[in-house]
């Protein structure tokens, strides 16, 4: 009992030092102010790197306590999150959570003049906008109409050009105050939003509700042709390409036509011969992240595909695949000199060399 009341109590101070604004500990790092000493050490420990709760199982370690109570849930199998209309469970609320309103379709909030409900607040907001039809505040320059006198303030710096918050640092200027404390966060390294399950933080809220589908492998984005599927909206926009056919990027160098921007980039490589990915055991350089990847394999010794035959085990699919027809007679490249044909295209290459040398 006596333990409550202090508690009570501390909550009260902290409490009365929020609403008459005692922010007493200050980040020298970034200047951000808190009412407790412990909330400033946990905040801190961004800049710093500072991960003291270090999982016995992986050793994996992470800046919060209760971020490492969560992240054992991995290794417990613990679930202590269920539904209510299907029992399926799961580790975390904010999973459960997901779950409810992608699949119970749970709409909390509803418009109270035509009854609509959504399943956010912020949907609702824009929502509103429907109804609220005047728009009584106009751009001079592009006769574009806005609702608010604050908006249309905004908008007029497209056409002044005028900045009115600028970056410190590098003096990098901006149209709204958002978009520079974002951008000031490349200088600082701070990554306030953090994923409750890996640890892994980010610079904006929007990353890290992108980044949480990995874990509760939720895929709101559906295409209508094969119902494939996607974490983000724009993954989704480029894969309907397939369907389509459009490919909008261009090679400047061959022409060559690409559905996305990253497809475009990998292939300018070739004509400019860069090579971004270093190996940092024998510094071999590459034009995709993804050959690094298998290269590592050589000094790592990893060999993450195996024969279910004779046991043999491969670092790439492509060569379990071909080590695969030696046990199942296929021999896909004949020949077009002789009947021979062949398990790989280099084997067929180095054969057809003898025929080469026979006609000199």
């Amino acid at each position: 009992m006596f333990n409550k009341s202090l508690s009570m109590k501390s909550r009260l101070k902290t409490d009365q030092c929020i609403y008459h604004g005692a922010l007493r500990y200050s980040c020298d790092v970034c200047k951000k102010s808190f009412s407790k000493r412990n909330d400033l050490m946990r905040h801190q420990r961004i800049h710093s790197g500072e991960r003291p709760y270090c999982c016995d199982v992986c050793n994996k370690s992470f800046g919060e306590s209760s971020s490492l109570k969560k992240h054992q849930r991995i290794h417990s199998g613990e679930r202590p999150h269920s539904c209510y209309a299907c029992n399926k469970s799961f580790s975390q609320k904010s999973a459960l959570k997901r779950h409810h309103s992608v699949n119970i379709g749970e709409q909390q909030y509803s418009c109270d003049l035509c009854n609509k409900s959504f399943r956010e607040k912020c949907s609702l907001k824009v929502h509103h906008s429907i109804h609220c039809t005047e728009r009584t505040y106009s751009c001079d320059v592009c006769k574009k109409s806005f609702r608010e006198r604050r908006t249309l303030k905004v908008h007029q710096r497209i056409h002044t050009g005028e900045r009115p918050y600028s970056c410190d640092v590098c003096t990098m200027s901006f149209t709204k105050s958002n978009h520079l404390k974002n951008h000031q966060r490349i200088h600082s390294g701070e990554r306030p939003y953090c994923c409750d399950v890996c640890n892994k933080s980010f610079s904006h809220k929007s990353d890290l509700k992108v980044h949480k589908r990995i874990h509760s492998g939720e895929k709101p984005y559906s295409c209508n042709v094969c119902n494939r599927s996607f974490t983000t909206r724009s993954n989704l926009k480029i894969h309907v390409r397939v369907h389509s056919g459009e490919r909008p990027y261009s090679c400047d160098v061959c022409n060559k036509t690409f559905g996305s921007k990253g497809a475009l980039e990998k292939h300018q490589r070739i004509h400019s011969g860069e090579r971004p990915y270093s190996c940092d055991v024998c510094k071999k350089s590459f034009s995709q992240s993804s050959s690094l990847k298998v290269h590592k394999r050589i000094h790592s010794g990893e060999c993450l595909y195996s024969c279910d035959v004779c046991k043999k085990s491969f670092s790439q699919g492509c060569y379990l695949k071909i080590h695969q027809r030696i046990h199942n007679g296929l021999r896909p490249y004949p020949c077009d000199v002789c009947d021979k044909s062949f398990i790989s295209k280099s084997r067929l290459k180095k054969h057809q060399q003898t025929h080469r040398n026979e006609q000199s």
